[in-house]
């Protein structure tokens, strides 16, 4: 128990200062970018950029507002957005994440169940007609780029067949899409990490051994082999999170979706650095520590896993 303790301190200690790395990364890099945030501005003068530089606090040597930025980060201020008047970053980020949220979240519980499952299923049936089906779809699941998948989703049922809905997200047939779209590479790679880690867990010699002692196929199945197969699967799940969040931003932009990727799209468009930089650090922040979350319940399903 002390030994697990203490690989969890490190853990989070080392998932902190990560996000200490990042934040200070994504400071100066926004404030090496040619230009400044109000020079989009129409028929805008000097004294007025300079007013709203020193509002902002843009005005003060670099070291001041990186001390100033870094602190109010520290305690979950991430400033005010420089282009949406009147709003913080942390505001819009507290409206717009629960949406992005919903669809990631749907997205990677559909790829874990069907990944799990069809990777089962190819591997208990291995050299089948259906092991290959399923080998050949999620060969073409981990080839085909996400924004195709979304394009031809949105012509056949959108537009051809008329059966689903294009835009927005006031329904329960607005996901469907847009989670289709999001969960079909994570679901393809997911099935063959489960055939793979399931065909090596069957070849095993206390699987061997269940079936011996007369085992049903379930038990034999989700008691000893599944358990086991899992574990390649569990890693993934950092990875898969990272992929959610990214892609998410394209798909909510495809599909004219309200969530946090549209204003991080439009960020970048109309150089809003405060909203750019909360936005970067916040999902950063979110993927380290689901990552340390990742880490700790590999080992509790698999008590054999050193830690070190």
């Amino acid at each position: 128990i002390n030994k697990m303790l203490k690989y969890v301190v490190k853990r989070i200690a080392l998932a902190i200062v990560t996000i200490w790395a990042v934040a200070t990364l994504t400071f100066f890099l926004m404030n090496m970018v040619p230009g400044g945030p109000f020079l989009s501005e129409k028929a805008i003068s000097p004294q007025a950029t300079a007013a709203l530089e020193a509002k902002y606090g843009l005005d003060k040597p670099l070291g001041e507002q990186y001390v100033t930025y870094i602190t109010g980060v520290a305690h979950g201020d991430f400033g005010d957005s420089l282009k949406q008047r009147g709003r913080t970053v942390a505001g819009i980020i507290q409206a717009k994440f629960p949406v992005s949220a919903k669809i990631g979240g749907i997205s990677v519980l559909v790829s874990l169940i069907l990944g799990v499952l069809l990777g089962s299923i190819a591997a208990l049936k291995r050299g089948k007609f259906l092991d290959s089906l399923i080998s050949v779809i999620s060969t073409m699941g981990i080839s085909v780029p996400c924004f195709v998948i979304c394009t031809v989703l949105m012509y056949f049922f959108g537009v051809k067949f008329r059966v689903l809905p294009t835009m927005g997200l006031s329904s329960w047939k607005h996901f469907i899409m847009p989670v289709a779209a999001l969960a079909f590479y994570p679901t393809a790679y997911i099935m063959r990490l489960m055939r793979s880690s399931m065909l090596d867990v069957l070849g095993q010699d206390y699987m061997r051994t269940a079936k011996a002692k007369g085992l049903s196929g379930k038990v034999q199945l989700f008691k000893h082999a599944l358990r086991n197969a899992i574990l390649p699967v569990v890693t993934y799940v950092g990875p898969m999170l990272a992929y959610t969040v990214t892609g998410s931003f394209v798909v909510e932009k495809i599909f004219t979706i309200p969530g946090l990727g549209g204003e991080f799209i439009g960020a970048i468009q109309g150089r809003d650095y405060t909203l750019i930089m909360g936005t970067t650090i916040f999902l950063a922040t979110l993927i380290i520590v689901m990552n340390v979350v990742v880490d700790i319940v590999y080992k509790l399903i698999d008590p054999r896993i050193t830690l070190k």
